[in-house]
């Protein structure tokens, strides 16, 4: 596995600015989630290590070595998109194959038998191996495009969404399934996503971007108790971080514009009525 290095990328389509100066270090054998609404630059950062864009300025180095002008064969990553990205006129068998079939990989046919079996097991579709692709359920096929990745054993595996067009239950398992699956490897992984859930339940890292630029990059719980600013702050926590003007707090520190409150920092007491506008009941909790 391999540390991947970002040093003062800039990457543009036409006048959109998809990355503004991004320096970022992905430590060896961590498990690192970018996070931010849609058009913040995530995919954008996975495709520039990938290799499939190249940043217009900057530098980019893998385990070490730069990967200016190395194609994405050359860089040994593996990646996995929202999308199936499967053969479906294949087996199960040869789709986990076909990676290992490059003429960069040339893996023997002994070996490719024994790494395509200890994936399937690993994401539980061995029984499904001769199965057609097209014959698989939504999740079944997701776990066979992750087993694709898997199944070369690269440096760092890049994920982009591959979660997002599953049901609710779906993507629980398969949360689980990923994490343990990259901490048993030491795998590096870049993985990309919207959801808060997802980051703070996998990640070992969580790089927050907003328009092209790394607002802040730490570990989940550094970033969810000391935000570096409200736009950070409102991305992790469900129900997101109440904020409000500080004039409504006695005592509020001089200088203080705004206060942000997580529901479980707000404790009942004595003081004005209000009035609940509106309540949701979720079972485990209650939300007003």
């Amino acid at each position: 596995m391999a540390e991947v290095n970002l040093t003062n990328v800039c990457k543009s389509y036409g006048a959109d600015v998809a990355l503004d100066d991004v320096t970022m270090t992905i430590p060896d054998g961590s498990f690192v989630v970018l996070l931010g609404p849609t058009g913040a630059g995530k995919t954008t950062t996975l495709r520039m290590v990938s290799g499939l864009d190249k940043p217009e300025s900057g530098r980019i180095s893998i385990g070490g070595r730069d990967m200016d002008g190395l194609t994405p064969a050359q860089r040994d990553v593996a990646m996995v998109f929202q999308q199936y990205s499967l053969y479906p006129h294949l087996t199960v068998r040869q789709n986990l194959e076909f990676p290992l079939k490059s003429p960069i990989l040339k893996t023997p046919a002994d070996e490719m038998k024994r790494q395509v079996s200890e994936v399937a097991e690993v994401l539980q579709i061995s029984h499904k191996l001769d199965n057609k692709a097209t014959d698989l359920s939504g999740g079944e096929m997701q776990r066979v495009s992750i087993g694709r990745a898997l199944v070369r054993n690269p440096s760092v595996f890049l994920m982009d969404e591959p979660l997002s067009s599953l049901d609710a239950k779906l993507r629980s398992d398969l949360r689980i399934e990923l994490k343990s699956i990259q901490a048993n490897s030491g795998a590096t992984l870049l993985y990309v996503t919207h959801d808060q859930i997802e980051a703070m339940t996998m990640a070992t890292h969580i790089g927050v971007l907003d328009q092209g630029k790394l607002v802040q990059f730490g570990a989940p719980r550094d970033i969810y108790e000391n935000p570096v600013s409200v736009y950070a702050a409102s991305r992790l926590g469900q129900p997101r971080i109440n904020v409000l003007p500080a004039d409504v707090f006695g005592g509020a520190p001089d200088g203080a514009v705004t206060i942000g409150l997580r529901p479980e920092q707000i404790m009942q007491g004595e003081g004005e009525d209000s009035l609940v506008q509106r309540i949701e009941r979720l079972g485990d909790q209650t939300r007003l």
